[in-house]
């Protein structure tokens, strides 16, 4: 099946046969006094609706395993708490501030560091040592829109014995399937793209590899951040329009982006594959895509605040991924527990602005974007 039918349909085998699945809001299930066994026995490590949830998840990615949990960050620190003490995982500079912040402060509490790259299309076998257990990619980056050749680093990290993990937010599987491309660990800000409509928290984490979905269970039952019956059940409704809204907001992306690039109130504009004709080439050959997210920075002298203020439409919020357009400024925003230095070394100027691409008509996208220009300008 395609993509769009599998968001659908994925669930037209499982055990109820309804069209749309029941949600199972029970904590406790009772069980059998005989064997004392039943499929399910409580809410944290197993319930029917997450488990008809990742069943989705797992189909559309491609995958064996698809876990669900109460926010992206969640199933991110899922991802990164497999680690031990001594072990050292490879960054890009520019990865999202949430991760950045848990390997920063939560991960040296337990003896495992982080090292950033500039850009991980760099990294050599030089760069290896005994304790590097993981690389962990995104690409795009979150905000810079910096392609990794992830063939590449697959290779060299599976080379050296260490994982790959990608945040496959932007892309998600409609765009990009890492796993596809030989990637051990996918996660997810399920919050974003795969719900849609900015009313729920939730994250992903989906892998091939049966050990890491052991500890992945496991994490799900003994720290206990999965996704509750209600929202996994909203989360499936809105997978089924996923293929739908990433075709739209896409477009609108590729004409926004293309209006930005020629404005002369404009000083710069990224997206993906616009930092060299090798991005470029190196995004069209992994994934299907640019995707819905662009940044740029106002031409100078342009009032930046009273482009903002005067916006009727791309709210100005962090988050991405809705059918509403949102814009927001990831120095103070999402990348805020970065450092000045970090970001910085990131790419990330106090004045870029990322915008999140929604449905809007996009006659009326353009046409805001335009007034707030003309706002911006000196008077």
């Amino acid at each position: 099946m395609q993509i769009q039918t599998s968001a659908i349909h994925a669930l037209r085998d499982l055990e109820h046969r309804a069209v749309v699945p029941p949600v199972h809001l029970a904590s406790t299930f009772a069980l059998d006094p005989a064997t004392d066994g039943g499929d399910f026995a409580y809410q944290r490590p197993s319930n029917p609706t997450r488990a008809q949830l990742e069943t989705v998840l797992a189909t559309l990615e491609g995958s064996a395993h698809a876990f669900a949990y109460a926010s992206g960050m969640a199933a991110t620190a899922a991802a990164l708490s497999t680690f031990t003490a001594g072990d050292e995982i490879l960054l890009p500079a520019s990865v999202y501030g949430g991760t950045y912040r848990f390997v920063d402060r939560v991960l040296p509490g337990r003896g495992v560091t982080g090292r950033y790259v500039d850009h991980l299309d760099d990294l050599t076998d030089a760069d290896f040592t005994p304790a590097t257990r993981a690389v962990f990619v995104e690409t795009p980056a979150n905000p810079t829109l910096r392609i990794t050749d992830l063939r590449r680093v697959i290779e060299l990290a599976h080379r050296h014995d260490a994982l790959v993990i990608v945040d496959n937010t932007f892309m998600t599987p409609v765009l990009q399937k890492p796993l596809e491309l030989g990637a051990d660990v996918v996660v997810q800000s399920a919050t974003k793209y795969l719900a849609g409509h900015s009313d729920l928290l939730a994250g992903v984490v989906t892998t091939n590899d049966d050990r890491l979905a052991e500890a992945y269970r496991l994490s799900q039952q003994a720290e206990g951040g999965v996704l509750a019956p209600q929202d996994s059940f909203r989360l499936i409704q809105s997978l089924k329009t996923l293929p739908l809204r990433l075709e739209r907001q896409q477009a609108n992306a590729q004409a926004i982006t293309e209006h930005l690039r020629e404005h002369e109130d404009i000083a710069a504009v990224w997206f993906p594959g616009s930092h060299s004709e090798h991005e470029a080439r190196l995004h069209a050959s992994q994934a299907n895509g640019p995707g819905a997210v662009l940044s740029f920075e106002l031409a100078e002298g342009l009032d930046r605040v009273a482009f903002l203020e005067a916006l009727r439409f791309p709210a100005y919020a962090v988050s991405l991924g809705g059918v509403e357009s949102l814009i927001c400024r990831p120095a103070t925003m999402t990348h805020e527990a970065m450092t000045p230095q970090a970001r910085a070394a990131a790419g990330i100027s106090d004045e870029m602005l990322r915008l999140s691409v929604g449905i809007e008509d996009l006659q009326d996208l353009l046409g805001d974007l335009d007034q707030g220009f003309a706002a911006a300008r000196p008077r």
